[in-house]
């Protein structure tokens, strides 16, 4: 499932990275915490290598 909006591609990034030990878990906040905990690191790549082009900036509240 590819990401819906900018800041979530950007969320499941840092989450990524936190996943895989590149930064410490505890500089995560907010939506990429949860996404750490709750998806898999094939998830996470998945959301975080979507294509920036055409997403809006925040995705509207559905």
């Amino acid at each position: 499932m590819p990401a819906r909006s900018k800041a979530q591609q950007m969320a499941a990034g840092a989450a990524l990275a936190a996943k895989r030990g590149e930064i410490p878990k505890s500089a995560l906040k907010g939506a990429s915490r949860s996404m750490l905990e709750s998806m898999s690191e094939r998830q996470l790549a998945e959301f975080a290598g979507t294509k920036r082009k055409g997403k809006p900036e925040h995705a509207a509240k559905s």
